[in-house]
């Protein structure tokens, strides 16, 4: 699909007030996940090229990049920009270890000193969404929250979202303040939060963030049809070791027949099938090339008829997805392990 003149809507995100582009931008890979990091001018100029093309939600995250290098990349970027039309979102609680070893933090004072260092190296007065990236099981959420909440009366944060939550620290945040927006990863081969989470998120008025939307890359063709960089995290990630990717690779070939009917690429129909799961999700794919940002795009006139998501969802049966659906390290802060201790 040609994709230069499609224009990206507009959608309220939660029933809070915030209103976002209905396709975000994930700016971590900017910092090096997959790839070697950009430098500042280089990652600056691609969210110039992303805002200037409608896309106005853009996420990071305190943990992105080398010494909060995205953080940092992100305040630069916004300094030729509008602020006041930018959505901005960050997030807070995953503490990194020497080496690939991470921790989780949820404490009142580590909100609080977290919020005010992003703000310091975001160089802006308020952060739009504010996010827990992943849940302290340690700490009543009630406790986090209520520190949350403080911050948004003191106008440093205007909406407050969660990553990997449990229906359970849902329910039980958004009681002490409303939580806007649930940060997820969600595509076609990561589906699990179809039976609990998305029911309750629409219940509550929360809506829904999907992280990952093309299967970090593999939907288009990362280690399919192109190999994967030499630094890439993913040569550790289970969908991607050597005896799970040959399995994986199958489920890449029938969504390629699937998009040759609908004569858009691969990466285009899985986008397309997780912006039409419902006006409430927002996908945030990332990308360090124009291109890809405009294949991106290119998404968003891909017309799908129910019958046609039916037929994209049942060529990959989550059942014969070959691989955990995150890195070892993180699995223990899956949201099926969110929840906190009673307050």
């Amino acid at each position: 699909m040609e994709n230069t003149q499609v224009e990206v809507p507009r959608v309220k995100l939660g029933s809070q007030g915030l209103e976002v582009s209905k396709l975000g931008f994930g700016c971590a890979g900017l910092s090096g996940l997959y790839n070697d990091p950009l430098l500042h001018e280089a990652g600056c100029s691609v969210i110039k090229e992303v805002f200037n093309k409608g896309i106005t939600f853009f996420d990071t995250s305190d943990q992105y990049g080398d010494n909060h290098d995205n953080e940092i990349m992100v305040g630069k970027a916004l300094k030729e920009l509008p602020r006041e039309k930018v959505q901005l979102a960050t997030k807070f609680g995953i503490v990194r270890y020497e080496g690939f070893k991470f921790g989780v933090k949820g404490t009142p004072e580590y909100a609080r000193k977290c919020c005010e260092a992003s703000l310091k190296r975001l160089d802006v007065e308020y952060i739009d969404l504010y996010y827990q990236h992943r849940v302290d099981t340690s700490v009543p959420i009630e406790d986090t929250m209520g520190e949350l909440k403080k911050l948004v009366n003191e106008g440093k944060i205007r909406y407050i979202g969660l990553s990997e939550a449990s229906a359970d620290t849902i329910k039980r945040a958004h009681a002490v303040h409303p939580i806007t927006a649930l940060q997820m990863e969600y595509s076609l081969w990561s589906r699990d939060i179809e039976e609990e989470i998305i029911p309750l998120c629409r219940e509550l008025g929360i809506g829904i963030v999907a992280y990952s939307p093309l299967g970090r890359g593999f939907f288009a063709g990362k280690a399919v049809v192109e190999s994967l960089h030499s630094k890439s995290l993913l040569a550790m990630h289970p969908r991607f070791s050597a005896e799970n990717l040959e399995k994986n690779k199958l489920l890449y070939e029938r969504l390629a027949e699937l998009a040759a009917k609908h004569a858009c690429s691969p990466a285009q129909l899985a986008l397309a099938w997780v912006l039409q799961q419902g006006n409430d999700i927002v996908p945030i794919p990332g990308t360090t090339k124009v291109q890809h940002l405009e294949s991106n795009i290119g998404s968003i006139a891909v017309k799908l008829t129910d019958q046609d998501l039916k037929e994209i969802s049942d060529a990959i049966p989550v059942n014969e997805v070959a691989g955990e659906r995150d890195f070892g390290v993180l699995t223990e802060y899956n949201w099926k392990f969110a929840t906190t201790p009673l307050k």
